[in-house]
């Protein structure tokens, strides 16, 4: 990756790999020695013929980057920014301890070797520092003694390089687009295509045009001289396009000619001047930002010679991925549906980020970060059919995955189809935990979407009443949604379209927030989302406007968060505690005033009789981001006499058995709850308890278990007779309580029942496979006899 050369500069930057963040900002060390001290050293040591000792140097934390050939981000040659320009490290007295000082400033965690005479290629520019030599306990390598900035005998085939241990710092979150740009003042900044056909204009979003860079604060076009595919790769990876195809030459260059003819058009004159061009850039295409390329902002000579002689604007012509393409228009490659289902982002709060996730042998794991870089994100998002990597996430930020975690140390070039075109090894092979799941944000084309909803009245910018924009009568008309309908759903896809995350809750009355005046009229109405809707604009809605409530205090509004929990049940112990249990109705008097039982047992000549239980153990984990708390304040709480404690939430899990085509044969009628953790990792402290009246709810990282032989914890299955079956648990059934992701709230198992036993069998959540992945009973290896 290259920095932008500054205007009339004789020489570019070296290559730039990303530079990762800061572990913490350190303070501005400086050692500071007395004058007289100092000054009687000096005269001491010139007496006695010897040269004073190196000052440590230490002006402030400086930043550094690893340099060279490959796309491995913890190797390669040795780069220190020092007064706004990167230069080298000379070899001399490198050792170990120096390069474990500067592997530790980069993230990582250690050093593993370090690397002399130039093994990594020779840089350009100043040698900062030479006969480097550190204790090992220092936070930067500016902190370690050396010659002084830029004092150096060495030439550039003696730079030093360093070897990092791939394993991140304990806090060390993502490597980011943002931390690959040069210096302050030296960087693109945006990218943009200028639509030139009429056609183009009226795409949405814009996939053809002119490319126009933003760099000091003005918006200038790229020469087309030396332009190649790669250059348009990379363009169309930074705005959201998974991939480009070539342009009209010929019939862009007629147009630009006619326009230069044309006395009254300001383009000629614009051209005449070098401020109005990039003059050169080239990538190889695996770059995840234009300006990790090399880039010549101007011709070497400056302003003496033109920046685009006899050339014109550089056109490029990106292809949307399938959920940003218009209907009518076809992709232009055949695309297989098996293909997309290898891999999926979770729990992320935006279009295009989440959690990475991929399927192997039929079963959704994770991956690990070791190793994981924006070239390898780059990959999977196009795969996806986004734009490049603009950051590529470490130690679970987006949330922990439960399950395998398939691949580990993943390695791309940059153009591999999909991630498993990449090198890689199992996730097993070297110790990675579910707290190194690797997540993404990729780059997703401009839609327009957030310009056409707003929120208004809220007490803060993340709440407030609905307002869209839609065209009335051919005229663009601002105002509210009608709550007919409106849900968590809807409120999910609003908050997403605002760029605001997660809806927290879905309000269908809101007098107490004053909209906008002019916007009051109510504009949507019978609003239905599937929840997978960039905009509302796209949910199913009514043709003429139809709201049974009016206008006013029924419109609809949302609050929304940047964070969410996830609940997902524990499959696998379903499937193991699973057995019947024949019941007398002497124990059941409670259970019974619950609705725990099946219609049948309201004709049961109580207390003679019994019922038959499929009961199991089910046992609810918190992968989110956020505390899973009941939507209802304690106020509103139920006391239950017959279990002794409050239930903080009425509808929470359903209890099903189904035939194979989906009708319901009997119902555990298990509703009520109370919310606590019942246990949390090591190092996690519980917070929700049911006891006492205390607070409840699921902690992040924790889990809610309700043993097998607690009351009502069971399906009543009496009336029911032998067959094959399909055992259905819905977490959170009603999505009263806003989640990160709902589809794996379900969890189904294949039950085979004789009349005396019952086998549970396969049981997954219900992301966890795809939908002809079950196994058929006699494939089942893990059946479990349960005898009454």
């Amino acid at each position: 990756m290259n920095g932008v050369i500054p205007k009339n500069s004789s020489a570019k930057e070296d290559a730039i790999t990303s530079e990762p963040p800061l572990r913490h900002k350190y303070p501005d060390v400086t050692r500071m020695w007395s004058p007289p001290a100092t000054i009687s050293l000096f005269l001491l040591l010139l007496l006695l013929g010897q040269t004073p000792p190196c000052r440590p140097q230490s002006l402030g934390t400086k930043k550094l980057r690893l340099v060279g050939p490959g796309s491995r981000p913890e190797e390669g040659r040795l780069e220190v920014l020092h007064q706004g320009q990167w230069g080298t490290v000379c070899d001399d007295d490198f050792a170990l301890q120096e390069a474990t000082v500067a592997c530790r400033q980069l993230g990582f965690e250690s050093a593993l070797t370090w690397a002399h005479s130039a093994k990594y290629g020779q840089g350009e520019g100043p040698i900062w520092l030479d006969n480097v030599r550190c204790m090992g306990t220092e936070n930067s390598l500016d902190q370690c003694a050396s010659n002084g900035w830029g004092v150096s005998d060495c030439s550039h085939s003696e730079d030093v390089g360093v070897v990092c241990h791939p394993q991140r710092q304990r806090g060390y979150f993502s490597e980011r687009v943002s931390n690959a740009l040069g210096p302050q003042g030296q960087r693109l900044e945006e990218v943009r295509l200028k639509p030139i056909l009429a056609s183009a204009k009226r795409h949405s979003p814009v996939t053809e045009g002119a490319v126009e860079v933003r760099y000091e604060g003005h918006w200038r076009q790229v020469c087309d001289q030396s332009w190649t595919m790669n250059n348009s790769r990379v363009v169309c990876g930074m705005l959201g396009f998974p991939s480009q195809v070539p342009v009209n030459s010929l019939y862009y260059r007629k147009i630009w000619n006619l326009k230069m003819k044309d006395p009254k058009s300001r383009l000629k004159g614009l051209t005449s001047k070098n401020s109005f061009w990039i003059h050169r850039v080239d990538c190889l295409g695996t770059e995840p930002h234009l300006a990790n390329c090399q880039v010549q902002v101007a011709p070497r000579r400056g302003k003496l010679q033109p920046a685009c002689p006899g050339g014109m604007h550089a056109v490029v012509s990106c292809v949307a991925g399938p959920r940003f393409r218009s209907p009518k228009v076809k992709p232009w490659r055949k695309e297989s549906r098996a293909e997309e289902l290898k891999v999926r982002l979770r729990s992320g709060a935006q279009v295009g980020e989440g959690r990475v996730e991929v399927l192997v042998n039929r079963q959704w794991g994770t991956v690990c970060d070791h190793r994981w870089n924006l070239i390898s994100a780059s990959v999977l998002c196009r795969q996806l059919g986004f734009g490049s990597a603009r950051e590529a996430l470490f130690g679970a930020q987006l949330g922990q995955g439960l399950g395998p975690i398939h691949l580990s140390e993943v390695h791309c070039r940059g153009y591999e189809q999909t991630l498993s075109d990449c090198l890689a090894l199992e996730g097993s092979q070297n110790g990675c935990q579910h707290e190194n799941d690797a997540a993404v944000r990729c780059n997703i084309p401009d839609m327009g979407f957030q310009n056409q909803v707003r929120l208004a009245g809220g007490r803060s910018a993340e709440e407030g009443v609905v307002e869209v924009q839609v065209e009335v009568n051919g005229v663009l008309r601002w105002g509210t949604v009608c709550s007919d309908h409106w849900g968590l759903t809807e409120a999910m896809v609003a908050c997403r379209q605002l760029g605001l995350g997660f809806a927290n809750f879905a309000i269908k009355d809101t007098w107490y927030w004053q909209g906008t005046p002019e916007a009051r009229e109510v504009v949507m109405s019978g609003v239905r989302c599937s929840g997978t809707e960039l905009a509302l604009q796209q949910c199913q809605k009514h043709g003429p406007v139809h709201c049974s409530h009016g206008t006013g205090r029924f419109s609809a509004g949302v609050s929304c968060t940047n964070s969410a929990p996830d609940l997902v049940m524990n499959a696998q112990l379903v499937q193991e505690t699973a057995y019947l249990e024949d019941r007398p109705l002497s124990l059941l008097y409670c259970a019974h005033e619950e609705n725990c039982l099946s219609q049948s047992a309201d004709h049961m000549d109580w207390p003679y009789g019994h019922r038959r239980l499929l009961r199991f153990s089910s046992q609810i984990y918190n992968l989110g981001r956020a505390d899973f708390r009941p939507k209802t304040g304690r106020h509103s709480w139920i006391w239950h006499q017959c279990h002794r404690h409050y239930h903080s939430i009425e509808v929470f899990t359903h209890y099903d058995l189904l035939t194979l085509n989906g009708s319901k044969v009997a119902e555990g009628h298990k509703a009520s709850f109370c919310l606590e953790d019942t246990n949390c990792p090591t190092g996690l402290q519980r917070r929700y308890a049911c006891a006492n009246f205390g607070e409840q709810g699921v902690t992040v990282g924790c889990w809610d278990t309700y043993r097998h032989d607690i009351d009502c914890q069971w399906v009543d299955i009496t009336d029911v007779g032998p067959g094959d079956y399909i055992f259905q648990v819905v977490v959170n059934p009603t999505n009263e309580v806003a989640e990160s992701d709902f589809s794996n709230n379900m969890m189904r198992c294949r039950c085979k029942y004789d009349g005396q036993r019952v086998w549970l069998h396969n049981c997954h959540t219900g992301d966890s496979y795809r939908a002809n992945a079950e196994l058929s009973l006699e494939q089942e290896q893990r059946l479990r006899n349960n005898l009454i």
